[in-house]
């Protein structure tokens, strides 16, 4: 990993597990980093950890729900408002719902803030990502998108919800989205690509009133990586001289890997966005 000393880093779900990790790492390597969580006084705790871990005060925090999307628009003008340049931006928060739940703009939950969030909130700051050129754009994907099928009939389940059937599509979206915004990116020295982390020992499966669950989540969690581990690729796309304007690109431990056959249908890229756009009012952007 090289220095990153002079390097604006925004990542969302900033606040624990793989994000927290990565904040961390990036700050260590001298980064500017801002983080965002949903809780102002957990938020300004892990700011405080991690800016003493790394040595420094270049570390900040941002409040807001990402499952909103006005939400979104409102952190990216408070982003806007305090930082001049955008380096690396890490679109990392997520979650998984077994019980279906509906955000108050709404959207089914899954679908607003596994790909709604990313799909606003990085081209709200497009035009700053392009101005701080190079920069690049991580979208933390899964290899549960392999799971995932698109029905443009029914994107936000509204017959026969299933949380894994809605996690895993949501994946496959940050992916379809990764490629059809890298392609309409290129030549701006704006890179844009996607990742696995692994299975992490996180909050990831306690999100469920089903006891269950959370039983067979707890016992599974004991043998899942820890969120040192599964920050390292993440780190990597933002930090290694190696991908410098590589793009387009889906990644486990470190190296880029095919993903599912149809993360590659481009009709899907067309239609996603075109979906993603006329529902937000944001993303209206020509190929270049």
């Amino acid at each position: 990993m090289q220095s990153m000393d002079g390097k604006t880093c925004l990542v969302t779900g900033g606040t624990n597990g793989i994000g927290k990790q990565t904040a961390l790492e990036l700050a260590k390597l001298g980064a500017t980093v801002v983080i965002v969580g949903r809780n102002r006084q957990k938020t300004a705790e892990v700011v405080t950890e991690i800016n003493a871990a790394a040595g420094h005060n270049q570390v900040e925090g941002l409040i807001a729900d990402l499952s909103l999307m006005e939400q979104v628009r409102h952190l990216t003008e408070e982003f806007k408002a305090k930082y001049r340049e955008l380096h690396v931006l890490i679109n990392n928060a997520g979650a998984i719902f077994f019980e279906k739940q509906m955000t108050a703009e709404g959207h089914e939950m899954t679908f607003a803030l596994n790909h709604l969030s990313y799909f606003v909130l990085t081209n709200l700051l497009l035009e700053m990502l392009k101005a701080s050129a190079p920069a690049r754009v991580i979208n933390v994907s899964s290899g549960a998108h392999r799971m995932g099928r698109l029905d443009f009939n029914d994107l936000e389940f509204n017959r026969g919800y299933a949380g894994f059937r809605a996690y895993g599509r949501s994946k496959l979206m940050n992916i379809i989205f990764t490629y059809d915004l890298a392609e309409r990116l290129h030549g701006t020295g704006v890179t844009v690509n996607a990742l696995h982390p692994g299975f992490v020992r996180t909050g990831f499966g306690k999100n469920t009133q089903s006891n269950l669950i959370k039983w067979v989540f707890g016992g599974i969690q004991r043998l899942a990586l820890k969120p040192e581990d599964g920050a390292q690729t993440s780190v990597y796309l933002a930090s290694s001289p190696e991908v410098e304007g590589l793009t387009g690109k889906y990644f486990h431990q470190k190296q880029p890997v095919k993903s599912s056959a149809e993360s590659y249908q481009k009709d899907h890229w067309r239609r996603l966005w075109e979906v993603s756009a006329q529902i937000t009012g944001v993303g209206e952007l020509e190929r270049a």
